[in-house]
C-alpha cells in the first residue's frame, strides 16, 4: 500500500468534517476585516472566489492541518452568472491561472502613541495556496491560503453576510465591492468610510486616490446606479468635507419596496 501524503490526509479529514454546505441558496460570509480589505480581484476572479466562499460552512473552526479544498464546476458557474457553458469553461481556466498570484491587502487599525499617529501596518496574503483546473471535466479546485481561512470560518461576530444571488447580475467589481461595504451595515441602513479606507477597499488606482472627482465618476456613481437597477436598492450618498477636501463618504441605503428597476 502506498504511503499517503500529508496533503491527502488533510483532505480526507476535511471531507470527514463536511465543511462544504449543501446545495441551495448560497450565502457569502466573511469577517469584516476581509470585507474592508483591498481584495485585488477582477470580476471573473471575484465570481469564482465568492462562489467558492459560499460553499464553505462558516461556523466550524478549522485547524491548520484541516484546510478545506473547494470545488467549483463550470456548470454551476454558468448557471449562477447567466453564462453559456463555453464561456464558463474559458473563464474558469483563465481565472484559475491568475488567481494564484492575487493577494489581499489588509491594513490593521492605526493607533496613537504620545498623541502622534502610528503608521498603519500593511498585511498582504494570498487567496489560495493552490488552484487546480481540470479541463476535460470542467471544474476548478481552490486550496485556501492557511492564514485566510480564519476570515472565512469559525465566524461568530463582526462579519458581513449576503446572498450570492444579490451579486450574480452585477457586471462591475466596484458595484460588488460597494454591495459588500453596505451589507456590513445592513442593520443600521447607513455606512461611512474615510476616503482612504474606501479607496483601499475598492482597489482604486493611484490617480483615483489623488482626485476625488475620479472616485466619484469612475467608482461611486456607476456602482450606485448598478445596485439600484440590478439589485433593488435605494441609495443616497454624500461626500463629507474637512475644509476644502473630501475626507469621508456616507451612504444611506435601504431595499426598494418595489424591487429592482427594469431599465
Amino acid at each position: 500500500m502506498s504511503t499517503k501524503t500529508k496533503e491527502n490526509q488533510s483532505l480526507e479529514k476535511y471531507d470527514a468534517l463536511s465543511l462544504e454546505r449543501s446545495s441551495g441558496e448560497r450565502w457569502v460570509n466573511m469577517k469584516n476585516a476581509l470585507t474592508r480589505a483591498g481584495q485585488g480581484l477582477s470580476l471573473s476572479e471575484k465570481r469564482l472566489v465568492m462562489l467558492a466562499v459560499s460553499k464553505l460552512d462558516s461556523k466550524p473552526k478549522v485547524r491548520i492541518d484541516q484546510l478545506p479544498v473547494t470545488r467549483v464546476t463550470a456548470a454551476e458557474y454558468a448557471e449562477l452568472f447567466d453564462l453559456d457553458i463555453d464561456t464558463a469553461y474559458t473563464q474558469l481556466q483563465t481565472t484559475a491561472k491568475a488567481l494564484y498570484n492575487r493577494s489581499i491587502t489588509i491594513f490593521e487599525p492605526a493607533h496613537k502613541r504620545k498623541g502622534k499617529p502610528i503608521t498603519q501596518t500593511r498585511i498582504d496574503m494570498r487567496w489560495v495556496g493552490r488552484c487546480t483546473y481540470h479541463k476535460k471535466e470542467g471544474w476548478v479546485e481552490l486550496a485556501w491560503w492557511h492564514e485566510l481561512i480564519g476570515y472565512l470560518t469559525g465566524i461568530e461576530r463582526q462579519f458581513t453576510s449576503y446572498q450570492l444571488s444579490q451579486a450574480s447580475a452585477l457586471r462591475s467589481m466596484y458595484s460588488w465591492r460597494l454591495l459588500e461595504l453596505l451589507m456590513r451595515f445592513e442593520s443600521t441602513g447607513w455606512a461611512e468610510y474615510t476616503i482612504e479606507d474606501f479607496a483601499t477597499s475598492m482597489d482604486a488606482t493611484p490617480k483615483m486616490r489623488d482626485d476625488f472627482a475620479k472616485i466619484r465618476t469612475k467608482i461611486i456613481e456607476p456602482a450606485v446606479l448598478e445596485l439600484i437597477q440590478k439589485d433593488g436598492w435605494i441609495i443616497k450618498w454624500t461626500p463629507i468635507k474637512a475644509g476644502r477636501k473630501v475626507a469621508k463618504v456616507r451612504f444611506e441605503f435601504k431595499r426598494n419596496p418595489q424591487g429592482q428597476l427594469d431599465l
